[in-house]
């Protein structure tokens, strides 16, 4: 039986962050990648929600959004 094949749902947005004196750590995002706005102020980045200005992340850089390059 051939296995389904992976739709762009199935790729969550993923929030990259710095670590605590570690590798970064990753977040899964609820909505699409185009919801999101990255800003930086000095060493302080933010990400925050376009249509809402829900505050997502606020901290030490550097921060990514981006799609998750494997489905899961």
């Amino acid at each position: 039986m051939p296995s389904p094949k992976a739709s762009s749902d199935d790729f969550p947005v993923l929030l990259c962050v710095p670590g605590i004196n570690g590798p970064s750590e990753v977040h899964i995002l609820p909505l699409g990648l185009g919801d999101y706005q990255m800003g930086r102020t000095g060493e302080v980045w933010k990400v925050v929600v376009k249509t809402t200005g829900e505050l997502i992340y606020a901290g030490p850089g550097p921060v990514e959004v981006r799609k998750s390059p494997a489905p899961f």
